[in-house]
């Protein structure tokens, strides 16, 4: 690390590459506007906001899966850089994906609905319309995020950029834009047409569910395919979990600070630059034992150093921005606040998930399972849930 320090020109670069892609992780402010404005439709739907957290980890778990495979793949030459007319496998992981999103929101839509129902005492016949407006936000959220993560993909890396470090980072903030408007606009359709809401919701499920279905029948002999699924139900059930945990702290927060709309405008932002750092150290990682350049050991962390130092920097750089771009709309006098607790919390939770990433990576390697199909969806879920916490233990320290 010394040696790294000492020799700035690749720690320049890299930390520049890493602020470049969280940079975007500045549109993740527009999503917390978002949910800022909204904070009356949470108000009339009790369980929304317990629920969001976990559509947001959901959505970022699949598409850390699909980042990290595609990157991986880019590299190694088994997916071609380009749009049309690629190889069999991006075919069968871009329908994979979509067959993950279905399975990920009917568990998501199972679990949850226990939890609001522990939690704020949601009725047991509320299942189905917490389960339907789950289903209908990451069922439409496919249509654009998908396509939107194989052309970046693409074309970052026909230009020369590494997707390790952009695709993810560029994509969840995406992802996170698209799926906050998606469910706060089918919140408020079910709050503007409370029956007529239900009707159209369920044919758009059932058009989702058809589509699934019509691509599980295709490739459902793909052995890729059948991996990818079932690897990928460990990681879920970790996520089903966590992602609920994750929830219940941020009505923590709410019953800790109140309605502070600067905290609700940072908070998509924040998550998303933690579980960013981690896939940037996981998707580097993997593709250095990929190449064989690293062995799968905890040793090698070291030897990593540059790429953890690059990512960590580039992120407290973001931390400070998103708190200054917040207080500018809600208040210049709240900025010293924010930002201390904003820092605190990134002191708290980088360290963790930096170690959550590279172990994952090493230990998934070493037994011989595909890092891809954990690291990122892992990671992401319990920096969500982590950062959450982090952030809920800086508001109490620093009131």
């Amino acid at each position: 690390m010394t040696q790294i320090l000492a020799n700035r020109g690749p720690l320049l670069r890299e930390t520049g590459q890493a602020l470049f892609s969280l940079l975007f992780n500045l549109g993740g402010l527009v999503a917390g506007g978002f949910i800022a404005s909204s904070l009356g439709v949470f108000d009339s739907v009790p369980w929304a906001l317990i629920v969001y957290p976990g559509i947001l980890s959901i959505r970022g778990a699949i598409g850390g899966l699909y980042s990290g495979r595609l990157s991986t793949a880019l590299h190694l030459g088994l997916i071609k850089p380009r749009l049309l007319g690629n190889t069999e496998e991006a075919y069968v992981l871009f329908n994979t994906v979509n067959v993950l999103t279905l399975i990920s929101a009917l568990a998501m839509g199972s679990v949850g609905s226990l939890v609001c129902v522990a939690v704020v005492g949601t009725l047991l016949t509320d299942f189905f319309k917490i389960m339907t407006v789950i289903v209908a936000s990451m069922g439409l959220s496919i249509i654009v995020i998908s396509p939107l993560t194989f052309w970046v993909s693409v074309t970052s890396f026909r230009r020369g950029l590494d997707p390790d470090v952009l695709l993810y980072p560029v994509i969840s903030t995406a992802a996170d834009i698209i799926i906050t408007m998606l469910y706060i606009g089918v919140l408020r359709l079910v709050a503007a047409l409370p029956v007529e809401s239900w009707a159209i919701l369920t044919a758009v499920n059932l058009v989702f569910v058809g589509a699934v279905a019509y691509t599980v029948v295709r490739i459902h002999g793909n052995r890729d395919f059948a991996e990818t699924v079932r690897e990928f139900m460990v990681t879920l059930a970790v996520i089903s979990v966590i992602v609920n945990v994750t929830g219940t702290a941020l009505s923590g927060i709410i019953g800790s600070i109140g309605k502070r709309r600067e905290v609700f405008m940072i908070y998509p932002a924040l998550i998303d630059t933690v579980g960013d750092v981690g896939s940037i150290i996981g998707s580097t990682a993997t593709t250095k034992m990929a190449l064989g350049t690293m062995a799968a050991e905890l040793s090698s962390l070291r030897t990593h150093s540059l790429e953890i130092i690059s990512a960590w920097t580039a992120s407290l750089v973001m931390f400070v921005a998103y708190s200054l771009v917040s207080c500018a709309v809600y208040g210049l006098w709240n900025l010293p606040r924010l930002t201390a607790q904003a820092l605190l919390t990134n002191l708290i939770v980088i360290p963790l998930i930096v170690l959550i990433s590279f172990s994952t990576a090493m230990a998934t390697r070493r037994r011989g399972l595909d890092p891809d199909n954990f690291i990122i969806p892992i990671e992401t879920s319990i920096s969500d849930g982590l950062t959450t916490i982090a952030l809920l233990v800086s508001l109490t320290l620093i009131a």
